[in-house]
């Protein structure tokens, strides 16, 4: 491994460690909203019917799988998710999106977007940017 394997390497995992608590704080001093609901809020709205599977939204959620549960459990405490049994599979459900939650995503959304311009983008060209996400998506593909 060369040292710009790990140099990379070490990058990514410290810009992550940085910049996920930046985001997390601003959300929740903004919008009273932790990042990790925000982050299954967006996979849900993206999600057709705003509807996925407990465990579709495990796959796609920045959260663990573990977590998800528990996230999407205070979700709908807080009135913006509901989870409902799947009739064709009683070992499955699905988490839905309520309209509350739309409305609390779309209210956070400019704030997410503004941290995520602010304390990353920002810092680089729109070509850096560019590479950057070009490059980690070849990762997640490979």
């Amino acid at each position: 491994m060369s040292d710009t394997d790990v140099a990379a390497w070490s990058a990514l995992l410290r810009v992550h460690a940085a910049l996920v608590p930046v985001l997390d704080r601003e959300l929740q001093n903004t919008c009273n909203l932790p990042l990790t609901w925000y982050d299954v809020l967006l996979e849900l709205y993206h999600a057709p019917d705003r509807k996925l599977s407990m465990g579709e939204l495990g796959q796609k959620a920045v959260v663990s799988r573990t977590r998800v549960s528990r996230v999407v459990e205070a979700l709908g405490a807080a009135g913006l998710v509901t989870r409902e049994g799947n009739p064709d599979d009683r070992r499955s459900a699905y988490a839905t999106m309520t309209e509350a939650g739309r409305a609390r995503f779309l209210a956070a959304a400019p704030v997410y977007m503004a941290g995520i311009k602010r304390h990353f983008t920002d810092m680089m060209t729109k070509q850096e940017a560019r590479t950057v996400a070009v490059a980690l998506e070849k990762v997640l593909r490979g």
